[in-house]
């Protein structure tokens, strides 16, 4: 009397942890390195963001020392200004017609490794020490 069983072998089990394993490993990296593209993707859009309102402030008030203090009281702090600080933000002290932005990783942080972000009053932009006005930012 043979009695049939139905389900999966031990080694079959086994085969399907491996496979996910695998995939797990080559998957991880990937996303760490989105997750880190995303977050200095919003610090860039912040730097453009912060660029534009030092030059209306400029316009409204005619002149950039007239604007200096509040600009950086307003922007001059660790970014995201919500959840987890991954950059401190300084800007031209004092605030000047050639200005500059600059976005520092905060030590620790899961961008460490990325560089540091700079915006200047010509729209050059930097990350580390390559600089332009392309894509340099995004790559």
């Amino acid at each position: 009397m043979l009695k049939n069983t139905n389900g999966f072998t031990l080694i079959e089990l086994m085969i399907v942890v491996a496979i996910i394993g695998v995939l797990a490993a080559i998957a991880y990296p990937s996303y760490q390195r989105y997750v880190i593209k995303t977050k200095r993707t919003d610090m860039m859009s912040e730097m453009q963001n912060i660029a534009s309102e030092i030059e209306s402030r400029k316009l409204a008030q005619g002149s950039y020392s007239a604007i200096s203090a509040g600009v950086k009281t307003d922007f001059a702090t660790a970014y995201p200004r919500q959840g987890t600080q991954l950059y401190d933000v300084t800007i031209t002290d004092p605030l000047v017609a050639k200005w500059i932005i600059t976005a520092a990783p905060k030590p620790n942080s899961q961008v460490i490794k990325d560089g540091t972000l700079t915006l200047n009053y010509q729209g050059i932009k930097c990350r580390g020490s390559v600089c332009g006005t392309g894509k340099e930012w995004s790559e």
